[in-house]
């Protein structure tokens, strides 16, 4: 491969007062690797409607233009990181409607999950396990769950210092960047 693989982080969350967009940047950082190019995918911005293309994504036959434009989008990149948090034991809504609006371009691309929550969203994780292998995509190893609590936030419900809150992440997300450069890299 002449080009560095690209690994999108997906930004899972649209809610207005979201950290997911933070912990998004700050796993990037910590993820950097020579031999990966990362960037992040902000679905707030992608503002896809709820799935709305008359015929099933295995098809392709998409006739929306955002349908085409993300598409075109997703494939463009070789792996992701998926970034969201954990609503009600569940993943959101907006991270499941992006996923279901394509199908072939998610197919065989390595995938891991890092789910924040309380208990670092272990039953979102889950349940987002059984879509991405339903999408056939490639399970890495290494899935993150990060924990957060009521006392990192500060009175606007964002981090006070998630540098410090997050250390002991650091080597967890190397391993992440290590695992997509060794499979994407062979």
């Amino acid at each position: 491969m002449s080009e560095k693989p690209k690994i999108g982080l997906i930004i899972g969350s649209n809610r207005p007062t979201r950290v997911c967009h933070t912990i998004a940047e700050w796993a990037m950082k910590e993820m950097e690797h020579d031999k990966l190019n990362l960037s992040l995918i902000d679905l707030a911005e992608m503002n896809l409607p709820f799935l709305d293309e008359p015929e099933i994504p295995a098809h392709h036959n998409y006739q929306k233009d955002y349908t085409k434009a993300w598409s075109s989008l997703i494939s463009g990149y070789d792996g992701f990181v998926l970034v969201f948090p954990q609503y009600n034991w569940g993943y959101p809504a907006v991270l499941k409607n992006a996923l279901d609006f394509l199908y072939d371009e998610w197919r065989g691309k390595p995938v891991s999950i890092m789910c924040y929550g309380g208990h670092g969203g272990f039953q979102a994780a889950l349940s987002m396990k059984l879509v991405t292998e339903g999408l056939h995509m490639h399970a890495m190893a290494t899935n993150p769950p990060l924990d957060i609590s009521d006392e990192m936030f500060d009175e606007t419900g964002q981090f006070k210092n998630i540098e410090k809150d997050f250390a002991h992440y650091k080597t967890s997300l190397q391993a992440v960047s290590n695992e997509f450069a060794n499979f994407l890299t062979k």
